[in-house]
């Protein structure tokens, strides 16, 4: 995306943008990354840009005001369940905030403010120095639980939270019948980098890749109902859920390698030339088999 002089980000009057537009996407990443901005691995540069701003400058204000809402994915409203909401009761007993099952409020009580406050800080809830006792531990306590249930999800997702490269590296297949269209196109190789300029015609056999932006998108793999060859799936295709009845909902794997064993490559879009996100994509093989 083109970079824009001066400020864009509103309230972020001490905050340089330009400054950060400077630095390369993985360097926004990281810093992203070191604010707890979640999401981060999906933003594009100029969301990187605007959501760093903004967390730079909450840190420059002390933290976000309560109830304004950053929209950084950083812990700014009582609805992430990591920051005060002003009106608490006094000390009751049990567990009295919702969905902790796994949390003692009771454990919580137990302890003194300053080691609350303690284990606020390092929750990276905001604004902990002006909870009251009570306040503090419902918002460690719904902390706890994020982070329990962060745990269990890495437990139970392993590897397939990330499907990696595949067996090219994320490179471009070809062969003696490549299109034009490939030749002209960026080759993509990880997940960090970004397109040329808007409308790029992108191309990619990274795993990775594909996935996130086809669920980035609502997209789901597929195959053309029919068209299977006796155990192998048929015609491959991204099913976006509103095109055609046709398509039968595959897991990446299946997709994946059949995507590898017949040698294709993906050609797509991120953004059309006028800057709003694209759905096209193809999918071509080298040898001009039918995908």
């Amino acid at each position: 995306m083109s970079e824009k002089p001066g400020n864009q980000t509103p309230n972020t009057p001490d905050v340089s943008e330009t400054e950060l537009r400077r630095m390369k996407v993985d360097e926004l990443r990281q810093e992203a990354r070191e604010e707890h901005i979640a999401g981060a691995s999906g933003m594009r540069k100029e969301e990187l840009v605007k959501e760093v701003a903004k967390a730079r400058q909450e840190d420059h204000d002390g933290g976000p005001k309560e109830g304004s809402g950053s929209g950084s994915g950083k812990s700014t409203g009582s609805g992430n369940g990591k920051a005060g909401n002003g009106k608490e009761g006094r000390d009751k007993p049990g567990n009295q905030t919702p969905n902790t099952p796994d949390v003692s409020e009771t454990e919580l009580r137990s302890m003194k403010v300053d080691e609350l406050r303690k284990e606020a800080r390092e929750e990276h809830i905001a604004g902990v120095s002006g909870l009251r006792k009570e306040e503090l531990v419902k918002e460690v306590a719904k902390a706890r639980q994020e982070s329990a249930g962060d745990s269990r999800d890495e437990d139970a997702g392993g590897d397939a939270e990330d499907l990696g490269a595949g067996p090219d590296g994320g490179k471009i297949r070809y062969g003696d019948e490549s299109s034009k269209s490939l030749k002209y196109s960026q080759e993509i190789t990880s997940t960090e980098e970004e397109p040329e300029r808007e409308g790029r015609s992108l191309a990619t056999t990274h795993h990775e890749v594909i996935r996130q932006w086809a669920e980035e998108r609502g997209g789901v793999p597929a195959t053309v109902d029919g068209t299977e060859h006796g155990d192998h799936l048929g015609v491959l295709r991204i099913d976006f859920r509103d095109r055609d009845a046709n398509l039968r909902e595959v897991s990446w794997e299946e997709w994946f390698k059949t995507f590898d064993d017949r040698r294709l490559n993906f050609i797509y879009q991120e953004e059309r030339t006028d800057g709003n996100q694209s759905n096209f994509f193809r999918l071509e093989n080298p040898e001009r088999e039918d995908a």
